[in-house]
C-alpha cells in the first residue's frame, strides 16, 4: 500500500470555502481508481494547516488521479487558498495499528 500525505496551509477567511470545496469533491476523489482511502485532518494548535491522507494501490494510481481532470481542476483551485507552500510525502504503510 502507498501513502500519500500533503500538508497544506490555508488563509484564514478561505478554511470554510476550502473545507465546503473537499465536501463536495472527497466522494469524487475516493471513487478514483486505486484510491482505498482519503482523510483530512486539521491541527489542533494551528487551524491554518490541513493535512490529507491518502491511500492508493500503487504509485501508478496516484500517477493517474493526479493527471485527471477532477485532480487538476480541484488543485486549481485548491491552490488559490494557500498562505504558504504545500508540502507533500509519498511513504510506504509499515504497520498497521490493528
Amino acid at each position: 500500500m502507498f501513502v500519500r500525505i500533503v500538508k497544506m496551509s490555508f488563509h484564514s477567511k478561505f478554511i470554510a470555502d476550502f473545507e465546503k470545496m473537499f465536501d463536495e469533491k472527497k466522494a469524487l476523489i475516493r471513487k478514483s481508481e486505486g484510491c482505498l482511502l482519503l482523510e483530512l485532518y486539521q491541527d489542533k494548535n494551528n487551524p491554518e494547516q490541513f493535512f490529507t491522507y491518502s491511500y492508493w494501490n500503487t504509485e501508478n494510481d496516484l500517477e493517474n488521479y493526479r493527471n485527471s481532470d477532477l485532480f487538476k481542476e480541484t488543485w486549481k483551485q485548491t491552490k488559490t487558498y494557500f498562505n504558504d507552500k504545500p508540502q507533500a510525502w509519498s511513504v510506504d504503510k509499515k504497520v498497521s495499528l490493528q
